[in-house]
């Protein structure tokens, strides 16, 4: 027959369980702070070295303008602008005749006037030399602007808002990427986010603690076009999903009887 005395000692067990139900399932600390062995007082500084102007590489989508003196040089080098009304090689006002040149798989592209040629493996302020160089031949002092139109990463994994995003700017460092995904969820493994990049038709990897002030001069710090974050998820996250999904409904019903028998008792 139970007693005061029994049921006394069955809530105290019972305490005990909890206890350590709870603190098995909440697993060991984790850290979660960005560059945490920065101290409060402390001033950090560090001569960039890891900042590399992104390099055109096949399939980027390139934007490619001449101004000159001259308009009717400027109307024949142009593609991919705005051409007004009166142009004869406009439809109509306003009319977009091309999207950007696309770099193909063998690294070219098709300039009007000039043809063919390679860009792959040049930078924004190589190719825009090489331009300049050869349309000189044809004119007077011109002015060449490239622009990245498909600069973009993709950020996937433990952060809020998983997306692909496009850089205007065309620099772009991890930490703001991981930003404008909405910052990682408590559970993104800080310490070892992956990158996924290509380049030079091969794909390459590389793992930065970003709870490392090191980090901060990895030459995957700052991101290159249609690179790839992935946050990896810390395993106390599947841990303590499982472990509440088992003992929820077990905590439940011996609570149900725990508080039936005390309210018998009483």
């Amino acid at each position: 027959m139970l007693t005061l005395s029994n049921v006394s000692k069955m809530q105290r067990n019972f305490q005990y369980f909890i206890a350590l139900l709870f603190f098995t399932s909440c697993g060991t600390g984790r850290n979660i702070t960005y560059f945490s062995d920065l101290k409060e007082s402390e001033t950090y500084t560090s001569t960039i070295t890891n900042k590399v102007d992104p390099v055109i590489q096949p399939d980027d989508l390139l934007s490619i303008t001449l101004s000159s003196l001259n308009p009717e040089s400027n109307v024949l080098f142009n593609n991919g602008i705005l051409q007004g009304a009166g142009s004869s090689n406009s439809a109509g006002s306003g009319e977009r005749l091309n999207e950007g040149y696309l770099v193909d798989k063998a690294g070219t592209i098709n300039f009007p006037v000039l043809g063919t040629l390679k860009l792959a493996g040049l930078t924004k302020a190589e190719a825009t030399q090489l331009l300049t160089t050869k349309i000189t031949q044809y004119v007077k002092n011109p002015i060449i602007n490239i622009r990245f139109l498909n600069f973009k990463v993709t950020v996937v994994g433990e952060v809020n808002r998983p997306a692909t995003i496009s850089v205007p700017t065309e620099r772009i460092n991890v930490v703001e990427a991981l930003g404008l995904a909405g910052d990682m969820t408590i559970y993104g493994k800080r310490t070892n986010v992956l990158i996924i990049r290509e380049k030079d038709g091969v794909r390459n990897t590389a793992r930065i603690n970003l709870s490392n002030k090191a980090s901060l001069n990895s030459p995957y710090y700052y991101l290159q076009q249609n690179d790839i974050i992935y946050v990896e998820p810390e395993k106390a996250k599947g841990l303590q999903a499982s472990s509440t999904n088992y003992y929820l409904p077990l905590v439940s019903t011996i609570a149900s009887i725990v508080s039936v028998l005390l309210f018998a008792f009483r």
